[in-house]
């Protein structure tokens, strides 16, 4: 075996010593940087201690970079776990993972981690970088691994150990820590300068809730003190926005856990935004050549089990009842309601695409732990369509389904969005033949359409290949919005057909697609894009009257009555308040426009203009504007 071995980076090639190390080949090669934390290895990530025995080629790895800072938050929860197991004592520490953004660490123990105890624990984080301790990594069998872990009392590391199916595993000690971990990790503790431990949570064991409930600690650590800094200030601006908190102050909706979680009560004035969203959709729809169809809330079981739920989606679905000694189930789709609608007479493919929209309420079973405000519930309402179609005329519908969610979308004010192809899952329904079908006509209508999208592995539901468009905020969230579903087995397990110019049987291809996805979630994704301030069109209440005193009540009544009568959302606040108090509530209740009347205003017959974010816009003849809101309203203006 010769003692030496070729390593090659960024395309130049060195001959070095068998068993160098990789930070030894940097400094050789004079590609060495401070801020170099690890190396790819033949594209397999790893330390920068780590020997090198065979030709390879080397590929930095920088603090700086995605895949460096993801190491970097790894390395922080284990100096974190340290951290805790110095302050705490006996702790048993379970898994510490780097996630989007930032890292946690599940631990098992008798004292419950208080929000103080967060400062407590980035002190001795603090403590523990400053004596820049260093990653050090050793390879035990599996045997060594157990009984090393089990003499320390860490049983979730024992049986973490239990599952692996290779032979020896690997453990990284810094200081007085050692952790079970494949690596690879900064290379001491020193790297990490700029953290911020954020909240805490329980968590059960592996995610099961039959196991026991871990307390969980987030955090998150970033290669620059600006990276942190601006990441802090938008976890600032995210709780500004969060639409819980906004939907109580505004009085919008609200959940009453005597009712049940995931469970949501729609307030007057979210009813009132929820109306506008609704008919809008109605127009919309009917104007494209869609039919409004309504369907009942349970079905019986049988249903479930022909369309594949049963099998594949039972897990989210409610337990069976018994109606008239048959098991009914609450639907947790509108799908084979459609189908049996489709059904209830032959069709011919003159009739088609048939294209039935409904907005139906579904229930589906979700963990209590994932239950969260508008944005995961049990019972929701799914702007949801079903469209049969002739093969033939499969890419151009999908086309024109795509084009028809853009334009809703957009109309709300999401101007930014990404789109995924999301392939077939790991379980599946029907052959592989139709599924690259369906994969196929989706992706052919991205590409003439000319629209960007990135494939997502494994993400489709299991009856077909979908396209899902994921709204962008106004703080660079991805939000769950329109999906494109491609389904061959529907139409196949309900025996669904149409008669074709041949006058034979044929089996229409289905598409299902939600524009908006259910009302409750994209409710809660507008209530965060415009932190409760909704566009004019969408305002529970577009124009608030304030009169100066008492004696003007009677004029902003009439100002009222006629803004009413042309299908203004309007209110007068009549209190016995200050004018001043007034308009600031009106503020707080971000209400567009507001109105002041007195003397001067009965006088001219117009009304003074305060105007959501700009101010006093001045005096005006109560004619202009209602013809200037109006305008904007029918317009749906985004201001």
């Amino acid at each position: 075996m010769e003692n030496t071995i070729e390593i090659s980076i960024n395309g130049k090639s060195f001959r070095l010593n068998r068993g160098i190390k990789a930070s030894d080949t940097l400094k050789e090669s004079g590609l060495y940087k401070d801020s170099i934390i690890a190396v790819k290895v033949n594209g397999n990530l790893s330390d920068l201690s780590e020997p090198l025995e065979e030709d390879c080629t080397l590929e930095p790895i920088d603090i700086n970079s995605p895949e460096g800072e993801e190491i970097l938050r790894h390395s922080a929860s284990h100096i974190m776990a340290q951290a805790v197991i110095h302050i705490f004592g006996d702790v048993k520490y379970a898994i510490g993972p780097a996630i989007e953004d930032g890292f946690y660490y599940d631990f098992d123990l008798e004292h419950k981690f208080t929000p103080e105890d967060l400062s407590k624990i980035e002190e001795e984080m603090q403590r523990i970088t400053s004596e820049d301790l260093r990653f050090e990594k050793r390879v035990l069998s599996k045997d060594e691994a157990i009984t090393f872990f089990a003499e320390k009392g860490q049983d979730y590391k024992v049986e973490i150990i239990k599952d692996i199916v290779e032979d020896s595993v690997a453990i990284y000690t810094q200081g007085d820590f050692v952790d079970l971990c494949r690596g690879p990790h900064i290379p001491s503790t020193g790297y990490l300068k700029n953290f911020k431990l954020l909240s805490l949570a329980g968590a059960y064991w592996r995610g099961d809730e039959r196991n026991k409930m871990l307390q969980r600690i987030y955090g998150t650590a970033f290669a620059t003190k600006e990276g942190l800094e601006g990441y802090l200030n938008f976890l600032e601006e995210a709780k500004r926005r969060d639409h819980r908190r906004i939907g109580k102050e505004l009085d919008l909706f609200s959940i009453n856990e005597d009712l049940g979680p995931g469970l949501i009560l729609w307030h007057p004035k979210g009813a009132m935004i929820r109306k506008v969203i609704e008919d809008f959709w109605r127009e919309e729809h009917v104007k494209r050549g869609y039919q409004l169809v309504n369907t009942p809330h349970i079905a019986r079981v049988e249903v479930w089990k022909t369309s594949g739920h049963w099998d594949f989606y039972r897990e989210n679905m409610f337990s069976p009842m018994e109606v008239d000694k048959g098991a009914y189930m609450v639907k947790p789709m509108n799908c084979p309601f459609h189908i049996m609608i489709y059904k209830s007479q032959t069709r011919s493919y003159r009739e088609l695409p048939i294209r039935y929209a409904e907005l139906g309420t579904v229930y589906r079973y979700e963990k209590a732990g994932v239950l969260h405000g508008l944005l995961r519930v049990r019972g929701f309402t799914q702007d949801d369509a079903h469209l049969f179609v002739q093969p033939e005329y499969l890419e151009e519908e999908i086309m024109s389904v795509v084009e028809f969610a853009r334009f809703m979308i957009t109309t709300f004010g999401f101007d930014k969005y990404n789109v995924y192809l999301s392939t077939r899952p790991e379980k599946y329904v029907g052959t592989i033949e139709n599924w690259e079908l369906a994969t196929n006509s989706l992706s052919a209508a991205l590409e003439t359409l000319k629209i960007d999208y990135k494939v997502d592995p494994g993400e489709g539901v299991f009856y077909g290949p979908k396209i899902d468009i994921k709204l962008v905020d106004a703080i660079r969230r991805e939000w769950q919005g329109p999906t494109i579903q491609v389904d061959f087995n529907l139409p196949e397990r309900f025996d669904v057909t149409y008669v074709g110019q041949d006058g034979r049987e044929h089996r229409p291809i289905m598409i299902h697609r939600v524009v908006l996805g259910s009302l409750e979630r994209f409710f809660g994704t507008l209530i965060e894009q415009y932190a409760g301030a909704f566009p004019l069109w969408l305002s529970p209440v577009q124009v608030k009257v304030v009169p100066v005193t008492n004696k003007h009540i009677e004029y902003a009544n009439s100002v009222r009555k006629i803004l009413l009568e042309a299908g203004i959302r309007i209110e007068v606040d009549d209190r016995n308040e200050k004018v001043n108090a007034k308009i600031r509530d009106a503020e707080l209740e971000k209400v567009p426009y507001i109105l002041v009347v007195g003397d001067k205003e009965i006088l001219d017959h117009s009304v003074s203009v305060r105007k959501r974010k700009e101010g006093n816009l001045g005096p005006m003849p109560l004619d202009t504007f209602l013809e200037m809101i109006r305008g904007k309203i029918s317009r749906k203006v985004i201001d």
